[in-house]
């Protein structure tokens, strides 16, 4: 195999002495035995890209490693330093997740940090990532990082970084920080050592002050105290929400959760699931079995950094079935609105957020309520800066993205899988309260705001051929969009890389007002849209399809989901795509 030159040159600057010696051992074998790995390794820089980094674990500049890390907090010290300039103290707010070394690099982030005299406050061990946004605002830190994978298989790790409002950095921070990365020249530039004194190790007050305001999100506490006992099958997938998950759901009021003692176990090996990830069934399997069990009425199982939460429920015959993330969203939202309603709530300033790929249905119940409705792109770090953009001027009442993130309230920044399971759990509550499931729930809104569904394809291209590929489909849909799809005329494109929504009947373009992202959505004249949009954090490109129709009783409900599952199918086939 042939490599280039510039590949070995880069791999092997990293045989110098400012690299520890297992480091170099591990380059050297690559440049002797593996030099297709030695390619995957070292033929591009690991992105600080606007969410920080991501990606697998090993020595190389595309790898998560000590130094990528190392480079990544030097650059972030530099630029808050110039940013806080007039602060007497910096402080930054430090978590990590279970997976394997995020443990380490938290704690080479922190040594980074107080080398270059910021004040760290660094947890003690693992806790979910909203838990580090709501850190940063109650100890009055300037930003944070938080070391995790979120929901990637076990070779993953990565490194996020947040802005003192306690959401993730975005314009112009984000941008600005990826400069500053750019301009180390050198691992010299890097201050490994430590200063301790600068390293202050996080207390539990901080998870008891989160806990309390979790508490001030009920809304209906008669109905929890009524229904206390709802059996609620907890997993966290061996993950970060193993102690804050059920502390969190008894503080709430309900008193029955039942654990998965398995997946109790923190292991960043995540030994029972083959993907740690709630967005597939496999992964809550085993909560599943424990619900058959135990008659449980609600299974809740959140991802490995606790920001995502997966849900299983009973349908009309008995069974027990998956929510997708539009319906938990939908379901959230229409709750909450319902509630803001019955107890005159809605004074005018009120607004929920979604994002582009998010089903249309939180619109439709949002535009019932007589409540505002804001779009951003794929990333909850767009729905944090809308907070952020708002405060003190409109209420947020809550928000979500397809991929099984929510928020409930603003002391928390980021997606909450925390608070999410302690609202679903309420609204389960709500709904037993008038003799029914969460699924029944769901078929009330459909009846009442239109059916809506949606599916998800992701198509994984693994390394450097990968990457070239998805970049070439993109190009291929953006420069040759067919006319008709499953013989439905296209009517519109919004091309958000381009920043332009072209109405081809009218032949009129537009403005998005949107940031610049690699993301191309296709409208039909039947109402139906289709998105395609390579994944930031993994090697995919994702298609996202969306149909609607009517549901005009109950008994029509199975009827009509399988009349737009077939129209997805059809969509499906027509691009050739599957």
């Amino acid at each position: 195999m042939s490599i280039n030159k510039d590949i070995i040159d880069k791999a092997k600057s990293w045989l110098s002495e400012s690299f520890d010696e297992e480091t170099r051992s591990q380059v050297k074998y690559l440049l002797d035995n593996d030099h297709r790995e030695l390619v995957e390794s070292f033929y591009k820089d690991l992105e600080f890209g606007t969410g920080g980094l991501r990606g697998i674990m090993g020595v190389g500049t595309n790898r998560m490693n000590k130094y990528t890390v190392g480079v990544a907090t030097q650059g972030l010290a530099n630029y808050l330093k110039k940013s806080f300039s007039a602060c007497r103290e910096i402080k930054v707010a430090i978590a990590y997740d279970c997976r394997n070394l995020s443990d380490y690099f938290a704690r080479i982030a922190s040594e980074v940090l107080s080398a270059n005299g910021i004040k760290v406050h660094l947890f003690d061990s693992l806790r979910p990532t909203p838990l580090l946004s709501f850190a940063i605002r109650y100890l009055n830190c300037q930003s944070g990082i938080v070391i995790t994978a979120s929901h990637n298989p076990k070779e993953y790790n990565g490194y996020k970084a947040y802005w003192e409002d306690g959401g993730q950095v975005v314009s112009p921070h984000d941008k600005n920080i990826v400069d500053e990365v750019k301009q180390i020249e050198s691992i010299k530039d890097v201050k490994f050592n430590k200063v301790d004194k600068n390293i202050i190790i996080a207390s539990n007050e901080v998870d008891q002050a989160y806990l309390e305001k979790i508490k001030t999100l009920i809304i209906s506490p008669d109905i929890i105290s009524k229904h206390k006992d709802l059996k609620i099958v907890f997993t966290p997938i061996h993950g970060s929400a193993v102690k804050l998950g059920p502390e969190g759901l008894k503080a709430y009021g309900f008193e029955n959760v039942i654990s998965v003692k398995e997946q109790d176990v923190v292991d960043g090996n995540f030994p029972t699931v083959f993907s740690p990830n709630p967005e597939e069934p496999a992964a809550l399997e085993m909560a599943l079995n424990k619900a058959r069990e135990t008659g449980g009425e609600l299974v809740l199982g959140t991802d490995p950094d606790g920001d995502r939460v997966g849900v299983i429920v009973k349908n009309l015959s008995n069974e027990y079935v998956f929510l997708s993330g539009n319906q938990i969203a939908s379901l959230i939202i229409f709750y909450l609105l319902n509630k803001y309603k019955e107890k005159n709530l809605i004074k005018g300033n009120e607004y929920i957020v979604k994002t582009i790929v998010t089903t249309d249905l939180l619109k439709v119940i949002a535009d019932n309520y007589g409540v505002e409705c804001y779009e951003t792109l794929t990333g909850f770090k767009f729905i944090a800066d809308i907070i952020r953009k708002f405060e003190g001027e409109k209420k947020f009442i809550g928000g979500g993205e397809e991929s099984y993130g929510y928020l409930v309230g603003d002391f928390v920044r980021d997606k909450d899988a925390i608070i999410s399971c302690c609202v679903i759990s309420e609204i389960a509550a709500w709904a037993k309260e008038q003799n029914k499931t969460l699924y029944e729930l769901m078929i009330d809104v459909y009846l009442k705001f239109g059916f809506f569904k949606e599916k998800l394809i992701s198509f994984t291209k693994k390394g450097k051929e990968g990457y070239e590929e998805i970049q070439k489909i993109m190009e291929g849909y953006r420069n040759n969009p067919p006319k008709k799809i499953n013989g439905s005329l296209i009517t519109e494109i919004i091309d958000y890389a381009r920043q332009k929504r072209f109405n081809i009947k009218t032949g009129k373009e537009y403005a998005v007002k949107l940031p610049v992202s690699n993301v191309l959505q296709l409208l039909l004249e039947d109402g139906s849209k289709i998105t395609m949009r390579p994944s930031g954090t993994e090697p995919k490109i994702k298609f996202y399809f969306a149909v609607k129709s009517f549901l005009n009783n109950p008994e029509s409900f199975k009827a009509v989901d399988i009349e737009l599952e077939k129209k997805i199918d059809e969509i499906i086939n027509d691009l050739k795509i599957n």
